[in-house]
């Protein structure tokens, strides 16, 4: 069930630790084109419960899209890739949406940690090898859905997506401006729904008006983080930051059971 959003008191360390946990998602929307939010999220954890944290983030992501948009235009972007992915995105959020308030978040964060952490330990096994293969319509639709799914229920959209587009063995632009444009559609689309189901307070629309500032520079210091890294370092830190991402997911999941 879902839990009842308690709004954050709006003092001087709930807007410090909010503004940074927004520029650290900004960052790494800048840097590899989005999907690795939930690594930020602890941040706003301190001062403010997980739903409450969706509910200010959800239209703080089209923000940072519509900035990314900047440096990841068109030119970046697989069209049969996203072809492929985004009617699945679609339904995933409409799925994630109408299951949000039965579905045990819980189990959900702890299977997709289980299958994130086996992925990458694919890879490492193979030795920190890209293995190409080709495009694949079932995988893409499957990814695209769960990946909806999981943005939908807990903005960790990013682990399925990438492990769908990570073996293609995409340029390092490709891969990043497909992933923003990805999410770009996918936070569009899920915006509405995370207002109508968590109704954020006055205090928590003055805080995404605080919090916008953060983006401009977090996007930009990420796009500049790109460009200096080359292909193999940043497939290595897409990898490094899977594994971050699903265990974060999988102490959500363990812990929430403890509790």
């Amino acid at each position: 069930m879902m839990a009842t959003p308690v709004a954050p008191e709006l003092t001087a360390a709930t807007i410090l630790v909010a503004f940074a946990g927004v520029f650290l998602i900004s960052f790494m929307r800048g840097a590899f084109g989005g999907g690795f939010a939930i690594v930020g999220i602890p941040l706003l954890s301190i001062v403010m419960d997980p739903v409450t944290a969706g509910g200010l983030l959800a239209p703080l992501f089209i923000a940072m899209d519509l900035f990314a948009l900047r440096y990841w235009r068109p030119s970046t972007w697989s069209r049969p890739d996203l072809v492929l992915l985004v009617p699945g995105l679609m339904v995933g959020i409409g799925f994630g949406y109408g299951l949000f308030r039965f579905l045990d978040h819980r189990a959900i964060a702890i299977v997709m940690a289980v299958i994130t952490l086996i992925f990458v330990g694919l890879w490492f096994l193979r030795g920190g090898q890209v293995t190409t293969r080709p495009r694949s319509t079932p995988k893409a639709i499957a990814a695209g859905l769960t990946s909806g799914v999981t943005t939908m229920v807990a903005h960790s959209g990013g682990p399925p997506l990438a492990m769908y587009l990570l073996p293609l063995g995409l340029s390092k632009e490709i891969y990043a401006g497909t992933t923003s444009m990805f999410f770009t559609v996918g936070n569009a689309t899920k915006a509405v729904p995370w207002l109508l189901l968590v109704k954020p307070t006055a205090g928590v629309w003055a805080l995404m008006a605080i919090c916008l500032l953060a983006i401009p520079s977090g996007v930009w210091l990420g796009w500049r983080l790109n460009g200096r890294l080359d292909q193999r370092q940043i497939y290595r830190t897409c990898y490094g930051l899977l594994v971050l991402t699903a265990l974060k997911l999988l102490w959500d999941g363990v812990s929430g059971f403890l509790v």
